[in-house]
């Protein structure tokens, strides 16, 4: 008997969550220096292609009709943007492989928007025997994947128990990742060596266009997912920073390249190959976003496709009188509930994106945010009228 052919909505789920865990793990390879990390981004690209080939197949054939079709047509431009963001995880992956990484990186995670951590669970761990939704619970993080033994769990289930030996992957706002770290008496990052002021400034850049690209990703698919043009089109301007930003790193790398040994030249290069990278997923981003720009309608396959991930993406009304004057800082939201806030969208049209912690929320504003399921309902008790 042959395996069962997996539905659109299956496979459209699967891209979507494949590709941005391949951008966790991609980061985590060259923040972690981590080989093995990124063999397993590279074994996920090559899945990527092959669901690629059978959704445009499948949607192929799900057009009946000229009307069908032109809703599908949208659906298979987000499947191939999709493609191209694991394809550039890939390239990212490809840098810690070649050891083209930028000497301690790791000390540059506190300027990171979300934070990768890695972590084993030996025998006498807290974590160990617990489920991942309570690990998550008092983390404030998502594991994204469970090495156990020789094999790699990806999008593991909530009810999951966790084993003495497991390796995990977590990913969350910098603050619980460093409060992770701190927690088990770990130094959270890596004492940097003197640098000089052009590569420093480079690294900079480099960690905020990592920010950046994450940010535009998860825009692009609040934009088709709401049918939002004013988020697509921040997508649009956001993609037209981070063509700037690519530029102005180029520049830094080679005056960088003046002052340092020829003995750090990789890591130079591994700069560069990092932000092109970047710039090609906010280029892929566009697309997805570019679908509403056009006024493409798109077939209900794709809303069900992401409403399904692992990592969904919620716009959700603030109704609590209790929290309203409060910051995003003082109620913590990222920490409580694991999610990431992408906007707010103020009650006089205004949205404000990647909105910083002293952002006042108040009555009717709507709050856009992307994380694990469970997440979301802790979020909707926070901004719904049962908390203060």
């Amino acid at each position: 008997m042959g395996m069962k052919r997996k539905s659109a909505k299956e496979l459209l789920t699967e891209m979507k969550d494949i590709s941005e865990l391949m951008l966790d793990l991609s980061y985590s390879a060259v923040i972690y220096e981590n080989k093995e990390i990124a063999c397993e981004v590279l074994k996920l690209e090559r899945q990527m292609d092959s669901l690629l080939y059978s959704a445009r197949i499948m949607i192929m054939l799900g057009a009946r009709n000229v009307e069908d079709a032109e809703k599908l047509s949208g659906v298979l431009q987000i499947a191939s943007a999709a493609e191209k963001i694991s394809n550039a995880a890939g390239d990212i992956a490809k840098v810690a492989l070649a050891k083209d990484v930028p000497r301690d990186l790791r000390g540059e995670l506190g300027d990171l928007e979300e934070g990768v951590m890695s972590l084993k669970v030996g025998k006498d761990s807290p974590f160990r025997g617990k489920k991942l939704r309570e690990v998550e619970a008092d983390t404030g993080m998502r594991v994204f994947a469970i090495k156990r033994g020789r094999r790699w769990i990806y999008s593991p289930e909530e009810s999951d128990v966790l084993r003495a030996g497991d390796m995990i992957l977590l990913v969350g706002p910098t603050e619980c990742v460093l409060k992770l770290h701190e927690a088990r008496g770990e130094p959270a990052t890596k004492e940097a060596g003197r640098r000089p002021p052009a590569v420093e400034r480079a690294i900079d850049m480099l960690v905020e266009m990592k920010n950046l690209s994450e940010l535009i990703v998860g825009l692009a698919y609040s934009a088709v997912l709401f049918y939002d043009k004013e988020i697509a089109k921040e997508v649009q301007n956001l993609e037209r920073k981070m063509d700037g930003m690519k530029d102005e790193l180029e520049f830094l790398v080679l005056s960088a390249a003046k002052v340092v040994g020829e003995s750090r030249f990789n890591e130079l290069r591994g700069l560069l190959h990092i932000a092109m990278s970047s710039e090609i997923i906010s280029d892929a981003a566009y697309e997805i976003a570019d679908v509403v720009l056009r006024g493409m309608e798109l077939h209900p396959v794709f809303m069900a496709s992401v409403r399904e991930s692992d990592e969904v993406i919620s716009k959700i009304e603030v109704q609590n009188e209790g929290i309203s004057g409060r910051t995003l800082g003082e109620l913590e939201i990222e920490g409580c509930t694991g999610m990431f806030v992408l906007a707010v969208c103020k009650k006089d049209g205004r949205c404000l994106y990647n909105p910083p912690a002293d952002v006042t929320i108040e009555i009717g504003d709507r709050v856009v945010a992307r994380g694990p399921k469970e997440g979301e309902g802790k979020l909707r008790d926070i901004l719904g009228k049962g908390y203060s």
